[in-house]
């Protein structure tokens, strides 16, 4: 009976690491996605902020060293090798204690993030021209996507050091709302307006950033609970197996 407990957990820790091996996998792809990518808002942050920059290697680094501990848990777990499920336990238990504590910092931290993410953007529209290809015209799709404009209202455009000194009435290309009656429809740049306003949308993105937090609050905290889970069962099951294991057999590896 128990030499069978000790299969099924064995086989279990198996199944456990080689998603584990998956999982990471995805989270160092994100981060290159992250480190790469200039479509989306994070680019917007990249590109003027060092931050979003150590981010991305920092998962690059966490995905990577899951990947390694996903395989090595694999050996481990199948050739029942003492030292690598005590080095897999060790290393998982330092992973959740480094989440909590991002996690916990993240949290006290989180009016310094906004404030910051705020100048930031306040800083691209000051200083928007519609030339930069990478920051300028990655918030231009930001605010088509999302239907707003400005941080927090088309008022921050007032500060853009083009349309304040213009004699023509400007306004962002990307701000249009398409449902208004106004001149043609473009996605990067600055238009002209003839009409007494401006056709554009009148919520800031800052709104629609939050309001998107809020929709999928629920997914991103199901999703961080449950990989703290998988890890504390990860754990569990490292220990009971190590602790099963009489006497290692290394004749049973497989020598590369």
């Amino acid at each position: 009976m128990a030499k069978g407990c000790i299969t099924v957990t064995k086989y279990f820790l198996f199944l456990f690491n080689l998603l584990f091996f998956i999982f990471g996998g995805l989270i160092m792809g994100f981060g290159l996605w992250v480190l790469f990518d200039n479509q989306s808002f994070i680019a917007v942050l990249q590109e003027s902020s060092d931050t979003v920059k150590v981010a991305s290697y920092i998962l690059i680094g966490v995905g990577s060293l899951s990947m390694a501990m996903g395989f090595f848990g694999c050996i481990g777990a199948i050739y029942e090798v003492r030292c690598l499920l005590g080095l897999y336990f060790t290393c998982l238990l330092l992973i959740l204690i480094a989440q909590v504590t991002a996690g916990v910092l993240i949290y006290f931290q989180r009016d310094r993030l906004k404030y910051e993410m705020s100048n930031i953007i306040k800083g691209i529209i000051v200083n928007y021209t519609g030339q930069n290809r990478t920051t300028e015209h990655t918030w231009d799709y930001v605010q088509k996507t999302m239907k707003c404009c400005g941080w927090t209202g088309p008022g921050n455009w007032s500060e853009n050091t083009l349309i304040k000194n213009s004699s023509q009435n400007l306004y962002p290309c990307s701000c249009r709302n398409e449902s208004l009656p106004g001149t043609d429809i473009r996605d990067v740049g600055l238009c002209e307006y003839l009409s007494a306003e401006a056709p554009i949308y009148e919520t800031g993105c800052s709104t629609s950033v939050e309001k998107w937090l809020l929709e999928n609050c629920g997914v991103i905290l199901g999703i961080c609970v449950s990989v703290g889970v998988i890890e504390l069962l990860g754990m569990i099951l490292s220990m009971c197996l190590c602790k099963s294991v009489v006497q290692e057999d290394y004749t049973k590896v497989p020598k590369y």
